[in-house]
């Protein structure tokens, strides 16, 4: 499994959720298994181009964008940030963000998140000391 075929598979979740299909819908459209969706979803198997294709189609999108490139070839969004988005829940919470309206409470959000999965190398925070620390 590359980080090509995560970030093809991520892309083709954020899709299908944004058009509010579930994996067995698109499974059904494509003749496929919800199995099968989930292993692309998740970048276990390989999208062959056809099949890439056909996701576009189902999807109404173009393929570029499940390759995650413009339509100038360029990046259109780093990889890393897709495979963020893709993870359960990722959407809910970024979502949740953006409906908090107050600026101390988008900062005690944040610490705690932060004081929850600290990044590597950095020391974990209590969830109090986080709060603590918010302005």
């Amino acid at each position: 499994m590359s980080e090509r075929d995560v970030a093809i598979g991520a892309r083709i979740r954020l899709r299908r959720r944004e058009v509010g299909l579930t994996q067995t819908d698109l499974a059904n459209a494509l003749g496929l298994t919800f199995q099968q969706i989930q292993k692309y979803e998740r970048g276990i198997n390989r999208v062959a181009a056809s099949r890439l294709s056909l996701l576009a189609a189902a999807l109404d999108c173009p393929v570029a964008y499940l390759l995650g490139e413009s339509g100038d070839g360029t990046p259109a969004v780093a990889h890393e940030a897709v495979i963020w988005l893709a993870e359960p829940g990722a959407l809910e919470l970024l979502g949740a963000y953006t409906r908090i309206k107050a600026p101390r409470s988008r900062r005690a959000v944040l610490a705690m998140v932060r004081a929850m999965a600290p990044s590597e190398g950095a020391a974990e925070l209590s969830a109090d000391a986080a709060y603590e620390a918010v302005p």
